[in-house]
């Protein structure tokens, strides 16, 4: 297996692996081959959430975590396997209140077919509740047994520092990663007070739309129509400056190197400070080999200066 990276006491592959697709752009049985796939090339890092996949007509959320779940008791490979997902976002289970956190890792943990979670994230912060009480029920959570480590995704800084501080004031569990919104053409949610946060702290970042809806694997242009469900999201960076300039950039750099636009991408988010593994996810096996070559590449100084200046 590639060289793993640390988050918490949990030992990680460089590339985590989405499963937002399962039960959405992926069946069961697309989704079982897929994560096959992933396994068979050295992975052990899937994400998940209560709430994937609700938006799909005729589904009801937990989807995902259920395929995930089968797979998991058909493959007998629990231990094998480190499983990261969210609370707060299912569309019965919404909040962040301590009663509504037990129950829905509860509920998770039935659909995963486990006896724990390894990485259990807050989805998206609840302002109507106090950071002391969310740390409270994820400590609680800790300490049974039920979840491994504690992160959290979508937070304003200031709310992800008062977390921080409460953790330590009262000696409870305390986040050890962040999932951000982060990737070559969408920098400046993450790059500057929530990084300086993660890297004062010790919190390892696990960045969402790594890929940005597929827009940095170069097959999105100008005038070229993709049949994908995410072409309208990837599509509004075509039209941006940057975007332009960011194609150029890796269009370049994939051609020298002689890898896929997606590896680069991939592997400039796995450059960046705090960052311990990008997150992406493959609807079909075709689509995985470019995802987890970030494991084997690793840009030159010139390389990511060049990324850089595009995407600043």
């Amino acid at each position: 297996m590639a060289d793993t990276k640390r988050i918490g006491s949990l030992d990680v592959f460089p590339l985590c692996l989405g499963g937002n697709v399962f039960g959405w752009t992926a069946d069961r049985d697309g989704s079982f081959a897929v994560l096959d796939a992933y396994r068979a090339g050295g992975g052990n890092f899937l994400d998940t959430a209560d709430g994937y996949s609700a938006w799909v007509p005729g589904n009801s959320g937990g989807e995902s975590e259920t395929i995930i779940g089968e797979w998991l008791a058909s493959r007998r490979n629990r231990d094998e396997v480190i499983v990261a997902t969210k609370v707060g976002a299912h569309p019965d289970r919404k909040g962040l209140a301590p009663d509504n956190i037990r129950a829905a890792a509860d509920d998770s943990l039935r659909r995963l077919q486990s006896e724990y979670i390894d990485l259990y994230y807050t989805h998206f912060d609840d302002e109507s509740v106090p950071v002391e009480d969310i740390i409270g029920a994820m400590d609680e959570l800790k300490r049974s047994g039920k979840v491994r480590e504690i992160a959290v995704s979508n937070i304003s800084p200031e709310r992800l520092e008062a977390s921080l501080a409460a953790s330590e004031k009262e000696g409870l569990a305390k986040y050890v990663a962040i999932q951000p919104h982060y990737n070559l053409v969408h920098r400046d949610d993450y790059e500057g007070a929530r990084m300086d946060i993660a890297q004062r702290h010790g919190l390892a970042a696990v960045p969402y739309y790594a890929l940005a809806s597929g827009f940095l694997t170069g097959k999105y242009r100008p005038g070229e129509k993709v049949d994908s469900p995410r072409a309208q999201g990837a599509g509004k960076y075509l039209d941006s400056e940057r975007g332009q300039k960011v194609l150029a950039a890796l269009d370049a750099v994939a051609t020298e190197r002689d890898v896929p636009h997606a590896t680069v991408a991939l592997a400039w988010l796995a450059g960046r400070p705090t960052v311990a593994a990008p997150l992406a996810s493959a609807r079909t096996v075709e689509q995985l080999p470019a995802l987890m070559r970030v494991a084997d590449v690793t840009l030159t100084e010139d390389e990511t200066r060049r990324l850089d200046e595009a995407s600043a």
